[in-house]
């Protein structure tokens, strides 16, 4: 059953990926946000999506959303770095799970409260490490940044579910 996504950020450089990982596994996209209004991409994904630039508009039309019965089950955060830690609280507040890349907080400290408020909530907050910072990735380029020799790389990713 496809699951439904809100996503903020939708006009910064890492949502193209964001979105075409929820349209190529078969969910919907029902609501995005970004302060810009220059997300014509989005039509090519996602042309019903609900587009917001103002969080509190995007906050509330979630919530109407969610007190209908048919609230986001996954809020995918694309924003700026400062508002991941806002951005996720929303997700879990409206009872949805947030994707996020690192970092989640700019401060240690505030992770202690995100995993109280994920714990109450019942859902997750589920990290994407991005691979440019993978210690095996940084190791690769490092031994082959000094050559001028054109390298061919195959690259198998795998997670767990």
């Amino acid at each position: 059953m496809a699951k439904t996504f809100a996503l903020t950020g939708v006009a910064g450089y890492i949502a193209p990926r964001h979105l075409q990982a929820i349209k190529d596994s078969g969910n919907d996209l029902v609501a995005t946000l970004d302060p810009h209004d220059a997300v014509g991409i989005l039509d090519a994904y996602f042309p019903r999506a609900d587009f917001f630039t103002e969080t509190e508009r995007f906050d509330r039309h979630l919530e109407k959303l969610k007190r209908s019965g048919n609230g986001i089950n996954y809020l995918s955060i694309c924003s700026p770095n400062y508002l991941h830690d806002a951005h996720i609280r929303m997700a879990l507040r409206l009872g949805a799970n947030a994707i996020c890349e690192k970092p989640l907080v700019l401060n240690p400290w505030n992770i202690d409260l995100l995993a109280e408020i994920e714990a109450e909530s019942g859902k997750r907050i589920f990290t994407v490490l991005q691979l440019r910072l993978h210690p095996a990735i940084i190791s690769l380029k490092e031994k082959h940044t000094t050559s001028s020799k054109k390298h061919s790389v195959k690259l198998t990713y795998f997670t767990l579910k």
